[in-house]
């Protein structure tokens, strides 16, 4: 279940869109048939789209880690509401430039919002590889075993009794729905429904297209298995290649930090302590005579948090091609930077 499609479920609910023409009568045999259409339609209605969220919520994030949003924005509003409203109750508006208490707010804050989804994203993420890497030797199997004489469904059942990682609960239900005589075509576009990643949607329509035109199965599905073989290497080469990339810009974060640790332990430090000396003999001048070493910590941490953010963004981008994919790096990036500068530097 998409992010999407349970909005468009939410909204289709509202008070009116679900006020329907009054039908015309008709027979006792046909007021039964539509009262049980209807509840299986009601019975629909609550294992699909928004309500489905509602009783399977962690199901539901599971499958579209994107929906997690939906609890963890609010949760981290509340906390940054809640815990900003509680530091100038208790110490002023003040605080807000004295202390960085709001910082921490602000940090936690972003955590809570982004964590969840990138636990449940790197899940997702970790299921997709399984599974591409298994499909290619499935279809393989399949097709090795329908050359040998046995049946499709036979291969499927003989097949689905390996371990094929994440792949195999799928493959037995596959295996299963052929037993109760559902055809081939019809059986292999739900298994590429249920698994649902784009190399296995993509494989079974190549097979679900060549069957119907009266292919030879076992040459259809060797066709599919070196095609998701070539992706899943074609994948494996870019992320490998990609790889020095993503460890540029963490070693980059980390010289930043070390950087900005030496500046502010060492040069400014000293240069505040001599602006002080200068000030404390009664001499006319004023070299480095104010600065303040709390306003520039504050700065370089708040420039450490963003970087580490947007680096790890950039870092996911670029090894995996996807942004929800670099959370988990601006996550433990921001959560380096946050602890460096208030137990280090």
């Amino acid at each position: 279940m998409k992010f999407r499609d349970i909005i468009n479920d939410f909204l289709n609910r509202l008070p009116g869109r679900d006020k329907e023409v009054d039908a015309p009568e008709t027979d006792t045999f046909e007021g039964q048939d539509q009262e049980i259409f209807d509840k299986i339609e009601d019975q629909r209605k609550y294992r699909e789209g928004f309500y489905r969220f509602i009783r399977h919520p962690l199901r539901v994030m599971i499958e579209d880690p994107i929906t997690v949003l939906f609890i963890s924005v609010p949760a981290a509003l509340l906390l940054f509401i809640g815990g900003a409203t509680s530091l100038v109750s208790s110490y002023g508006l003040g605080a807000i430039f004295a202390t960085t208490m709001l910082d921490d707010v602000i940090v936690f804050s972003l955590l809570i919002a982004i964590v969840p989804l990138a636990i449940l994203d790197l899940k997702e993420a970790l299921r997709v590889s399984s599974i591409e890497a298994s499909l290619p030797n499935f279809f393989r199997d399949v097709a090795g075993m329908n050359d040998s004489g046995m049946t499709l469904p036979h291969a499927i059942h003989i097949v689905s009794e390996g371990e094929y990682g994440a792949l195999t609960p799928h493959i037995r239900k596959l295996d299963t729905e052929m037993s109760w005589g559902i055809p081939f075509v019809e059986a292999i576009r739900r298994f590429g429904g249920t698994v649902n990643t784009p190399l296995a949607e993509r494989s079974v329509d190549l097979i679900a297209h060549a069957s119907s035109a009266g292919g030879d199965v076992s040459e259809v599905l060797r066709a599919a298995a070196h095609d998701a073989y070539e992706f899943f290497n074609l994948k494996s080469e870019r992320r490998n290649g990609m790889m020095i990339y993503m460890v540029i810009v963490v070693i980059s974060f980390f010289v930043f930090l070390f950087v900005i640790g030496v500046l502010s332990s060492t040069f400014l430090s000293t240069m505040a302590e001599a602006g002080e000396a200068v000030s404390a003999s009664g001499s006319s001048q004023t070299f480095m005579g104010n600065v303040d070493l709390f306003l520039y910590n504050r700065l370089f941490s708040h420039s450490a948090l963003i970087q580490g953010f947007f680096s790890g963004l950039a870092a996911g981008i670029m090894g995996e091609g996807r942004v929800l994919a670099g959370l988990k790096y601006s996550a433990a990036m921001v959560l380096i930077a946050w602890i460096a500068f208030r137990f280090f530097i």
